[in-house]
């Protein structure tokens, strides 16, 4: 498949829009061009020709008017024209698609089409984005590179974008294995209270949206097993309840005397987390802050 984008500098948007349509179709044959002759004969066009329309492989958001924005108002970059008709097939789904849109893709094309999404809270501090790691790539202003040292670049460019997508998409996979644990977990759970995981796994989505009674949720770990607290919202630091107030920021052998766990490991002093070399003793635990 042959895929035409536009020659000079590169930006984030059409450098991901393109490694999209890698994974997507596999091996392709990129012409940097603005040729008219050219563009027409490729089977898609990135970020030039103005027009959007997947049908016939239009991928462009300058032509008057843009090419949309999402229900938030952030605008559509090419990108996001790509990423919204691939991303679901890519992705296995609507649910993670939209999760790989807020967390990468919405800033690219916030940043490729002038909208700021952050205010700094340092003068002169700006951190560096995704798209500013992409466009460091570029030739410096008084590089002197020839055009297919300059194409070069962008399958660098390429390259990166790939990596970063194809962890985005592992990512979100994994997150749905762990959804599908956390689900059966509370399911089996004998008190709704206690949600146990036979390993650990992103739970904070499910058991706040769909456990309400859920308090503790307890896990293996690679050194015993922890407890953590459910908290009251989705990002909130407000528990649903706190682990006892003696036990914040002791461990070994003086939570062992508080508690009477003997295996009892750290509590700490924010009181949303607690930690046992045993799954007995994690589970006397979580017995006492219930019992609190």
């Amino acid at each position: 498949m042959q895929i035409a984008t536009h020659p000079g500098n590169f930006h984030a948007d059409d450098v991901f829009a393109v490694a999209v349509l890698g994974l997507v179709h596999g091996e392709l044959d990129v012409i940097r061009t603005r040729d008219g002759a050219a563009l027409a004969a490729a089977d898609v066009r990135v970020d030039i020709g103005g027009r959007s329309d997947p049908a016939t492989g239009d991928f462009d958001h300058h032509q008057r008017g843009g090419a949309g924005e999402r229900a938030n108002g952030i605008r559509y970059a090419s990108f996001g024209l790509v990423w919204r008709a691939f991303g679901a097939q890519l992705a296995g789904g609507d649910h993670a698609a939209a999760a790989i849109d807020e967390r990468l893709v919405q800033g690219v094309d916030a940043n490729d089409t002038g909208q700021n999404l952050s205010t700094a809270l340092f003068a002169g501090i700006r951190p560096m984005t995704v798209s500013g790691v992409i466009g460091a790539l570029n030739p410096a202003w008084d590089e002197e590179l020839s055009a297919a040292e300059e194409d070069e670049r962008f399958a660098e460019a390429v390259a990166l974008a790939t990596g970063i997508l194809e962890r985005e998409l592992a990512g979100a996979r994994a997150y749905q294995r762990g959804l599908e644990i956390v689900r059966a977990a509370v399911a089996r759970a004998s008190d709704p209270r206690l949600i146990e995981l036979d390993r650990k796994a992103p739970w904070h989505e499910t058991v706040v949206a769909t456990a309400p009674e859920a308090l503790y949720v307890i896990y293996p770990k690679s050194d015993g097993w922890g407890m953590q607290a459910v908290p009251k919202t989705l990002g909130s630091f407000e528990n649903r309840k706190d682990l006892p107030e003696p036990w914040g920021g002791h461990s070994d052998a003086e939570l062992a005397q508080i508690t009477g766990v003997p295996d009892a490991m750290f509590a700490h002093t924010k009181r949303f987390y607690a930690s046992a070399r045993s799954r007995e003793g994690i589970l006397a635990l979580a017995r006492l802050a219930l019992d609190a």
